[in-house]
Protein backbone atom coordinates (compact mmCIF):
# COMPACT_ATOMS: atom_id res chain seq x y z
CA UNK A 1 0.00 0.00 0.00
CA UNK A 2 1.16 3.66 -1.57
CA UNK A 3 2.49 5.75 2.08
CA UNK A 4 -0.07 9.01 1.72
CA UNK A 5 2.39 12.28 2.98
CA UNK A 6 0.37 16.16 3.26
CA UNK A 7 3.13 19.03 3.03
CA UNK A 8 1.50 21.84 5.01
CA UNK A 9 3.65 24.83 3.58
CA UNK A 10 3.44 28.13 2.43
CA UNK A 11 6.11 28.56 0.22
CA UNK A 12 4.44 26.72 -3.43
CA UNK A 13 8.18 25.82 -4.49
CA UNK A 14 8.96 24.21 -1.18
CA UNK A 15 5.68 22.49 -2.01
CA UNK A 16 6.77 21.74 -5.20
CA UNK A 17 10.37 20.25 -4.85
CA UNK A 18 9.63 18.18 -2.51
CA UNK A 19 6.68 16.95 -3.41
CA UNK A 20 8.35 15.88 -6.71
CA UNK A 21 11.33 14.19 -4.93
CA UNK A 22 8.64 12.07 -2.51
CA UNK A 23 6.36 11.23 -5.93
CA UNK A 24 10.19 10.07 -7.55
CA UNK A 25 10.31 7.41 -4.10
CA UNK A 26 6.53 6.69 -4.92
CA UNK A 27 5.33 8.08 -2.36
CA UNK A 28 1.62 9.69 -2.56
CA UNK A 29 1.50 13.15 -2.34
CA UNK A 30 -0.95 15.85 -1.01
CA UNK A 31 -0.64 19.80 -0.83
CA UNK A 32 -2.11 22.91 1.93
CA UNK A 33 -0.65 26.15 1.90
CA UNK A 34 -1.46 26.87 5.25
CA UNK A 35 -2.13 25.50 8.63
CA UNK A 36 -5.84 25.96 8.13
CA UNK A 37 -6.11 24.20 4.62
CA UNK A 38 -3.34 21.37 6.04
CA UNK A 39 -6.34 20.24 8.49
CA UNK A 40 -8.91 20.69 6.37
CA UNK A 41 -7.18 18.26 3.95
CA UNK A 42 -6.47 15.81 7.10
CA UNK A 43 -9.90 14.32 6.89
CA UNK A 44 -10.06 14.01 2.75
CA UNK A 45 -6.64 12.86 1.84
CA UNK A 46 -5.81 10.64 5.54
CA UNK A 47 -2.21 11.18 5.13
CA UNK A 48 -0.01 8.44 6.93
CA UNK A 49 2.70 11.36 7.63
CA UNK A 50 2.42 15.11 7.68
CA UNK A 51 5.52 17.35 6.85
CA UNK A 52 4.66 20.47 8.50
CA UNK A 53 6.58 24.11 8.19
CA UNK A 54 6.88 25.79 11.67
CA UNK A 55 6.33 29.50 9.98
CA UNK A 56 3.11 30.23 7.76
CA UNK A 57 2.07 33.55 8.14
CA UNK A 58 -0.43 34.98 8.78
CA UNK A 59 -2.71 31.76 10.03
CA UNK A 60 -1.59 29.41 12.73
CA UNK A 61 2.12 28.78 12.50
CA UNK A 62 3.13 25.09 13.03
CA UNK A 63 3.14 24.51 16.43
CA UNK A 64 -0.37 25.81 16.68
CA UNK A 65 -1.13 23.62 13.87
CA UNK A 66 0.61 20.59 15.52
CA UNK A 67 -1.44 20.75 18.66
CA UNK A 68 -5.05 20.49 16.77
CA UNK A 69 -3.53 17.72 14.78
CA UNK A 70 -2.39 15.80 18.20
CA UNK A 71 -5.65 16.61 20.05
CA UNK A 72 -7.53 14.81 17.02
CA UNK A 73 -4.35 12.10 16.36
CA UNK A 74 -2.21 11.40 18.47
CA UNK A 75 -0.62 8.62 16.45
CA UNK A 76 0.11 10.11 13.14
CA UNK A 77 4.47 10.82 12.54
CA UNK A 78 4.48 14.57 11.93
CA UNK A 79 8.06 16.01 10.38
CA UNK A 80 8.44 19.65 11.17
CA UNK A 81 10.17 22.08 9.11
CA UNK A 82 11.60 25.31 9.31
CA UNK A 83 14.82 27.75 8.68
CA UNK A 84 13.98 30.38 11.21
CA UNK A 85 13.55 28.21 14.12
CA UNK A 86 15.40 28.50 17.42
CA UNK A 87 16.39 25.57 19.83
CA UNK A 88 13.28 26.61 22.00
CA UNK A 89 11.34 25.85 19.04
CA UNK A 90 12.29 22.66 17.87
CA UNK A 91 12.51 21.61 21.70
CA UNK A 92 8.79 22.63 22.08
CA UNK A 93 7.65 20.73 19.12
CA UNK A 94 9.31 17.56 20.02
CA UNK A 95 7.39 18.39 23.29
CA UNK A 96 3.89 18.46 21.61
CA UNK A 97 4.80 15.23 19.65
CA UNK A 98 7.05 16.01 16.69
CA UNK A 99 8.48 13.08 15.11
CA UNK A 100 11.57 14.99 13.97
CA UNK A 101 12.47 18.82 12.94
CA UNK A 102 14.43 19.48 9.70
CA UNK A 103 16.03 22.65 9.45
CA UNK A 104 15.71 24.24 5.37
CA UNK A 105 17.32 24.08 3.62
CA UNK A 106 16.22 20.77 3.49
CA UNK A 107 18.89 18.03 2.13
CA UNK A 108 17.32 15.49 -0.26
CA UNK A 109 18.85 12.51 2.30
CA UNK A 110 17.88 13.85 5.33
CA UNK A 111 14.30 14.70 4.27
CA UNK A 112 13.76 10.88 2.81
CA UNK A 113 15.96 9.17 5.94
CA UNK A 114 13.13 10.97 8.17
CA UNK A 115 10.42 9.95 5.90
CA UNK A 116 11.53 6.35 5.51
CA UNK A 117 11.75 6.37 9.76
CA UNK A 118 8.08 7.80 10.12
CA UNK A 119 7.06 5.17 7.43
CA UNK A 120 8.20 2.43 9.70
CA UNK A 121 6.66 3.52 12.24
CA UNK A 122 3.20 3.96 10.73
CA UNK A 123 3.84 0.41 9.84
CA UNK A 124 4.46 -0.81 13.04
CA UNK A 125 1.51 0.85 14.46
CA UNK A 126 -0.62 -0.78 11.84
CA UNK A 127 0.78 -4.15 12.66
CA UNK A 128 0.61 -3.71 16.17
CA UNK A 129 -3.38 -2.44 16.33
CA UNK A 130 -3.81 -5.79 14.36
CA UNK A 131 -1.60 -7.98 16.54
CA UNK A 132 -4.07 -6.49 19.35
CA UNK A 133 -7.44 -7.04 17.42
CA UNK A 134 -6.39 -10.93 16.98
CA UNK A 135 -5.76 -11.09 20.60
CA UNK A 136 -9.16 -10.48 21.41
CA UNK A 137 -10.44 -9.22 24.66
CA UNK A 138 -7.84 -9.87 27.39
CA UNK A 139 -7.40 -13.08 28.71
CA UNK A 140 -7.66 -14.04 32.65
CA UNK A 141 -6.76 -16.73 35.20
CA UNK A 142 -9.80 -18.24 36.01
CA UNK A 143 -10.20 -20.25 39.39
CA UNK A 144 -9.36 -20.09 43.15
CA UNK A 145 -7.45 -23.86 43.83
CA UNK A 146 -3.84 -23.48 45.60
CA UNK A 147 -2.27 -24.14 42.17
CA UNK A 148 -3.76 -21.07 40.59
CA UNK A 149 -3.44 -19.03 43.43
CA UNK A 150 0.17 -20.14 43.40
CA UNK A 151 0.64 -19.31 40.10
CA UNK A 152 -0.78 -15.45 40.82
CA UNK A 153 1.96 -15.23 43.06
CA UNK A 154 4.39 -15.90 41.51
CA UNK A 155 2.97 -13.04 38.45
CA UNK A 156 2.65 -10.83 41.33
CA UNK A 157 6.03 -11.19 42.28
CA UNK A 158 8.10 -10.99 38.63
CA UNK A 159 5.54 -8.80 36.68
CA UNK A 160 6.56 -5.29 38.13
CA UNK A 161 10.20 -6.34 36.97
CA UNK A 162 12.14 -6.01 33.58
CA UNK A 163 13.46 -9.87 34.50
CA UNK A 164 13.49 -12.85 31.64
CA UNK A 165 10.81 -15.38 32.46
CA UNK A 166 10.60 -19.13 31.48
CA UNK A 167 6.82 -20.49 31.75
CA UNK A 168 6.69 -24.24 31.19
CA UNK A 169 4.09 -26.48 30.94
CA UNK A 170 2.26 -29.41 28.99
CA UNK A 171 0.51 -28.12 26.16
CA UNK A 172 -3.12 -26.09 26.16
CA UNK A 173 -2.21 -25.24 30.02
CA UNK A 174 -2.24 -21.64 29.50
CA UNK A 175 1.26 -20.38 29.42
CA UNK A 176 0.59 -17.30 26.74
CA UNK A 177 -1.95 -16.75 29.12
CA UNK A 178 0.45 -16.24 31.92
CA UNK A 179 2.89 -14.14 29.63
CA UNK A 180 -0.06 -12.06 28.80
CA UNK A 181 -0.72 -11.78 32.49
CA UNK A 182 2.95 -10.41 33.41
CA UNK A 183 2.67 -8.00 30.39
CA UNK A 184 -0.30 -6.43 31.77
CA UNK A 185 0.72 -6.06 35.44
CA UNK A 186 4.37 -4.74 34.35
CA UNK A 187 5.76 -1.39 33.20
CA UNK A 188 5.24 -1.99 30.28
CA UNK A 189 1.56 -3.07 30.03
CA UNK A 190 1.22 0.26 27.68
CA UNK A 191 3.53 -1.19 24.97
CA UNK A 192 3.07 -3.75 22.70
CA UNK A 193 2.47 -7.75 23.81
CA UNK A 194 4.15 -9.66 20.49
CA UNK A 195 3.72 -13.01 20.58
CA UNK A 196 5.83 -15.33 18.28
CA UNK A 197 5.48 -19.22 17.85
CA UNK A 198 8.99 -20.42 17.31
CA UNK A 199 7.59 -23.77 16.22
CA UNK A 200 5.28 -22.60 13.26
CA UNK A 201 7.82 -20.55 11.41
CA UNK A 202 9.63 -22.22 8.44
CA UNK A 203 13.61 -22.98 8.93
CA UNK A 204 14.93 -20.32 6.45
CA UNK A 205 12.24 -17.28 7.55
CA UNK A 206 13.23 -17.15 11.35
CA UNK A 207 15.51 -14.33 10.70
CA UNK A 208 12.97 -12.69 8.47
CA UNK A 209 10.01 -13.51 11.22
CA UNK A 210 11.99 -12.27 14.36
CA UNK A 211 14.22 -9.52 12.86
CA UNK A 212 12.27 -8.05 9.75
CA UNK A 213 13.95 -7.58 6.30
CA UNK A 214 14.36 -4.75 3.31
CA UNK A 215 12.99 -4.65 0.22
CA UNK A 216 14.99 -6.74 -2.12
CA UNK A 217 16.80 -7.85 0.55
CA UNK A 218 16.32 -11.96 -0.86
CA UNK A 219 13.91 -13.65 -3.54
CA UNK A 220 10.31 -12.61 -2.77
CA UNK A 221 11.14 -10.20 -0.40
CA UNK A 222 9.21 -7.55 -2.86
CA UNK A 223 8.30 -5.31 0.31
CA UNK A 224 10.04 -4.09 3.86
CA UNK A 225 8.83 -6.10 6.96
CA UNK A 226 9.31 -5.29 10.49
CA UNK A 227 10.35 -8.17 12.68
CA UNK A 228 8.63 -9.56 15.89
CA UNK A 229 11.49 -8.05 18.31
CA UNK A 230 11.09 -4.31 16.39
CA UNK A 231 7.32 -4.14 16.74
CA UNK A 232 7.69 -5.46 20.50
CA UNK A 233 9.61 -2.51 20.99
CA UNK A 234 9.10 -0.89 24.08
CA UNK A 235 6.79 -4.11 25.13
CA UNK A 236 6.59 -7.48 25.80
CA UNK A 237 7.80 -10.15 22.93
CA UNK A 238 6.56 -13.80 24.24
CA UNK A 239 8.70 -17.04 22.67
CA UNK A 240 6.30 -19.20 22.68
CA UNK A 241 7.99 -22.78 21.85
CA UNK A 242 10.99 -21.71 22.16
CA UNK A 243 12.07 -25.29 22.44
CA UNK A 244 11.55 -26.22 18.42
CA UNK A 245 14.27 -23.23 17.93
CA UNK A 246 17.00 -24.51 15.35
CA UNK A 247 20.44 -24.04 16.80
CA UNK A 248 21.28 -21.68 14.65
CA UNK A 249 18.46 -19.20 15.02
CA UNK A 250 19.27 -20.17 19.32
CA UNK A 251 22.47 -18.49 18.18
CA UNK A 252 21.12 -15.03 16.58
CA UNK A 253 18.53 -15.12 19.85
CA UNK A 254 21.08 -14.68 21.89
CA UNK A 255 23.29 -12.35 20.47
CA UNK A 256 19.90 -10.23 20.31
CA UNK A 257 19.29 -10.70 24.09
CA UNK A 258 22.94 -9.92 25.08
CA UNK A 259 23.61 -6.86 22.59
CA UNK A 260 19.80 -5.36 22.50
CA UNK A 261 20.35 -4.51 19.24
CA UNK A 262 18.54 -6.25 15.74
CA UNK A 263 19.50 -5.62 11.84
CA UNK A 264 16.83 -6.57 9.17
CA UNK A 265 18.03 -8.96 6.59
CA UNK A 266 19.69 -6.67 3.73
CA UNK A 267 19.71 -3.64 6.22
CA UNK A 268 23.45 -1.23 6.05
CA UNK A 269 23.19 -1.11 10.48
CA UNK A 270 21.67 -2.35 13.62
CA UNK A 271 19.18 -0.55 15.64
CA UNK A 272 18.37 -0.99 18.85
CA UNK A 273 15.12 -2.70 20.53
CA UNK A 274 14.07 -2.25 24.10
CA UNK A 275 11.68 -5.22 24.72
CA UNK A 276 11.17 -8.17 27.41
CA UNK A 277 11.80 -11.25 26.66
CA UNK A 278 9.08 -13.91 27.86
CA UNK A 279 9.77 -17.78 26.80
CA UNK A 280 7.67 -21.06 26.83
CA UNK A 281 7.87 -24.65 26.18
CA UNK A 282 6.73 -27.85 26.63
CA UNK A 283 9.77 -29.47 26.96
CA UNK A 284 12.38 -29.91 29.89
CA UNK A 285 15.10 -27.60 28.37
CA UNK A 286 17.52 -29.36 30.95
CA UNK A 287 17.69 -32.56 28.79
CA UNK A 288 17.84 -30.87 25.90
CA UNK A 289 20.79 -28.50 26.61
CA UNK A 290 22.33 -31.75 28.04
CA UNK A 291 21.39 -33.90 24.62
CA UNK A 292 22.76 -30.46 22.67
CA UNK A 293 19.41 -29.65 21.27
CA UNK A 294 19.41 -26.49 23.29
CA UNK A 295 22.50 -23.72 23.91
CA UNK A 296 23.30 -23.57 27.61
CA UNK A 297 23.74 -20.03 27.04
CA UNK A 298 20.71 -19.30 26.05
CA UNK A 299 18.79 -21.50 28.35
CA UNK A 300 20.67 -19.73 31.25
CA UNK A 301 19.61 -16.15 29.43
CA UNK A 302 16.12 -17.44 29.34
CA UNK A 303 15.86 -19.03 32.54
CA UNK A 304 16.04 -15.98 35.16
CA UNK A 305 12.21 -16.49 36.56
CA UNK A 306 11.13 -20.00 36.12
CA UNK A 307 7.16 -20.17 36.31
CA UNK A 308 5.62 -23.58 35.75
CA UNK A 309 2.09 -23.52 34.90
CA UNK A 310 -0.13 -26.33 36.63
CA UNK A 311 -2.40 -28.76 34.04
CA UNK A 312 -5.80 -29.12 34.38
CA UNK A 313 -5.87 -31.97 35.96
CA UNK A 314 -4.03 -31.01 39.16
CA UNK A 315 -6.72 -28.19 39.65
CA UNK A 316 -10.04 -29.75 38.55
CA UNK A 317 -11.77 -27.87 41.29
CA UNK A 318 -11.19 -24.89 38.90
CA UNK A 319 -13.80 -26.62 36.35
CA UNK A 320 -16.84 -24.94 37.30
CA UNK A 321 -15.59 -21.56 37.27
CA UNK A 322 -13.48 -22.40 33.92
CA UNK A 323 -16.76 -23.54 32.32
CA UNK A 324 -18.49 -20.75 33.61
CA UNK A 325 -16.13 -18.55 31.74
CA UNK A 326 -15.48 -20.29 28.94
CA UNK A 327 -19.24 -20.78 28.12
CA UNK A 328 -19.64 -17.19 28.89
CA UNK A 329 -17.01 -15.94 26.16
CA UNK A 330 -19.16 -18.15 23.60
CA UNK A 331 -22.49 -16.24 24.58
CA UNK A 332 -22.05 -13.33 26.13
CA UNK A 333 -25.50 -12.20 26.52
CA UNK A 334 -27.08 -15.78 27.15
CA UNK A 335 -24.63 -18.08 28.72
CA UNK A 336 -25.54 -22.20 28.65
CA UNK A 337 -26.04 -23.55 32.31
CA UNK A 338 -24.38 -26.62 33.38
CA UNK A 339 -25.85 -28.47 35.62
CA UNK A 340 -24.10 -30.05 38.58
CA UNK A 341 -23.89 -33.97 36.97
CA UNK A 342 -22.65 -32.32 34.30
CA UNK A 343 -19.46 -30.46 35.45
CA UNK A 344 -19.11 -33.95 37.84
CA UNK A 345 -18.62 -35.59 34.75
CA UNK A 346 -16.11 -32.64 33.33
CA UNK A 347 -14.56 -33.27 36.90
CA UNK A 348 -14.01 -36.89 36.24
CA UNK A 349 -11.82 -36.86 32.92
CA UNK A 350 -8.28 -36.59 33.06
CA UNK A 351 -7.89 -33.83 30.36
CA UNK A 352 -4.49 -34.56 28.59
CA UNK A 353 -5.09 -31.41 26.38
CA UNK A 354 -5.56 -29.36 29.57
CA UNK A 355 -7.67 -25.74 29.56
CA UNK A 356 -7.38 -25.92 25.61
CA UNK A 357 -9.24 -29.21 25.35
CA UNK A 358 -12.17 -27.74 27.92
CA UNK A 359 -12.62 -25.16 25.78
CA UNK A 360 -13.35 -27.52 22.95
CA UNK A 361 -15.48 -29.43 24.72
CA UNK A 362 -17.38 -26.66 25.93
CA UNK A 363 -17.94 -25.40 22.84
CA UNK A 364 -19.53 -28.32 21.33
CA UNK A 365 -21.17 -29.15 24.59
CA UNK A 366 -22.88 -25.12 24.01
CA UNK A 367 -23.85 -26.39 20.42
CA UNK A 368 -25.13 -29.60 21.88
CA UNK A 369 -27.08 -28.51 25.07
CA UNK A 370 -28.46 -25.13 23.94
CA UNK A 371 -29.40 -23.89 27.00
CA UNK A 372 -28.99 -26.01 29.23
CA UNK A 373 -26.15 -28.74 29.60
CA UNK A 374 -26.88 -31.86 31.67
CA UNK A 375 -24.78 -34.25 32.78
CA UNK A 376 -25.80 -37.58 30.07
CA UNK A 377 -24.89 -34.97 26.98
CA UNK A 378 -21.00 -35.15 28.02
CA UNK A 379 -19.93 -38.60 27.62
CA UNK A 380 -21.67 -37.91 23.51
CA UNK A 381 -18.49 -35.55 23.38
CA UNK A 382 -15.34 -36.77 26.06
CA UNK A 383 -12.92 -39.51 24.96
CA UNK A 384 -12.46 -42.49 26.92
CA UNK A 385 -11.09 -40.83 30.27
CA UNK A 386 -7.32 -39.64 30.09
CA UNK A 387 -6.90 -41.07 26.87
CA UNK A 388 -8.19 -40.89 23.00
CA UNK A 389 -10.41 -43.24 21.21
CA UNK A 390 -9.55 -46.65 21.21
CA UNK A 391 -9.60 -48.45 17.42
CA UNK A 392 -12.74 -49.64 16.71
CA UNK A 393 -12.09 -51.88 13.81
CA UNK A 394 -13.45 -55.23 13.93
CA UNK A 395 -11.33 -58.11 13.92
CA UNK A 396 -13.92 -60.42 11.75
CA UNK A 397 -12.76 -61.79 8.06
CA UNK A 398 -13.56 -58.57 6.27
CA UNK A 399 -11.78 -59.23 3.37
CA UNK A 400 -8.58 -56.88 4.02
CA UNK A 401 -5.51 -57.86 4.71
CA UNK A 402 -3.24 -57.58 7.80
CA UNK A 403 -1.05 -54.54 6.61
CA UNK A 404 -4.59 -52.46 5.44
CA UNK A 405 -6.01 -53.31 8.68
CA UNK A 406 -2.72 -52.04 11.37
CA UNK A 407 -3.35 -48.87 8.88
CA UNK A 408 -6.81 -48.39 9.82
CA UNK A 409 -6.07 -49.29 13.51
CA UNK A 410 -3.06 -46.67 13.54
CA UNK A 411 -5.30 -44.04 11.65
CA UNK A 412 -7.92 -44.06 14.18
CA UNK A 413 -4.88 -44.16 16.96
CA UNK A 414 -3.48 -41.11 15.61
CA UNK A 415 -7.24 -39.30 14.59
CA UNK A 416 -7.86 -40.18 18.26
CA UNK A 417 -4.61 -38.65 19.47
CA UNK A 418 -4.92 -35.54 16.94
CA UNK A 419 -8.46 -34.87 18.69
CA UNK A 420 -7.33 -35.16 22.08
CA UNK A 421 -4.99 -32.66 21.61
CA UNK A 422 -7.00 -30.15 19.74
CA UNK A 423 -5.02 -30.87 16.41
CA UNK A 424 -1.42 -29.81 18.18
CA UNK A 425 1.06 -32.32 16.72
CA UNK A 426 3.23 -31.63 19.60
CA UNK A 427 0.67 -32.70 21.55
CA UNK A 428 -0.74 -35.08 19.80
CA UNK A 429 2.54 -36.98 18.99
CA UNK A 430 3.49 -36.89 23.43
CA UNK A 431 -0.07 -38.56 23.95
CA UNK A 432 1.08 -41.36 21.35
CA UNK A 433 4.90 -41.21 23.52
CA UNK A 434 6.76 -40.73 19.55
CA UNK A 435 8.48 -38.13 18.16
CA UNK A 436 6.47 -34.87 15.86
CA UNK A 437 8.58 -36.00 12.79
CA UNK A 438 7.87 -39.77 13.01
CA UNK A 439 4.30 -38.37 13.78
CA UNK A 440 4.59 -36.13 11.02
CA UNK A 441 5.70 -39.11 8.29
CA UNK A 442 3.30 -41.49 9.51
CA UNK A 443 0.47 -39.13 9.37
CA UNK A 444 1.31 -38.24 5.90
CA UNK A 445 1.14 -41.87 5.06
CA UNK A 446 -1.75 -42.41 5.99
CA UNK A 447 -3.23 -39.82 4.56
CA UNK A 448 -4.28 -37.73 7.19
CA UNK A 449 -4.16 -33.78 7.42
CA UNK A 450 -3.60 -31.39 10.50
CA UNK A 451 -0.77 -29.57 11.78
CA UNK A 452 -1.27 -26.88 9.19
CA UNK A 453 -1.13 -29.14 5.98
Amino acid sequence: MTTRILIVDDEANIRRMVGALLKSEEFEVAEAANGNAGLLAIPEVHPDIILLDLMMPPGPDGLATLERIRAGDRDIPVIMMSGKAQLADAVRAVQMGAFQFLEKPLAPESLLVAVRSAETLVRTQAENRALRQALGPQPTLVGTSPAIERLRVLIAQVAPTDARVLILGESGSGKELVANAIHRYSPRARGPFVSVNCAAIPRDLVESEMFGHERGAFTGATDRRIGRFELADGGTLFLDEIGDLQLEAQAKLLRVLESGEIQRIGAERSQRVNIRAIAATNRRLEQAVHTGAFREDLYFRLNVFPIEVPPLRTRLADIPALVEHLAARLRPRHPPHFTADALAALARHSWPGNVRELANIVERLTIIGGDEVTGDLVPRVLNRPGSYPPPTTSFVDNGRGLTDRLDDMERELISGAMTAANGNIAEAARLLKTDRGNLYRRMRRLGIRGGGE
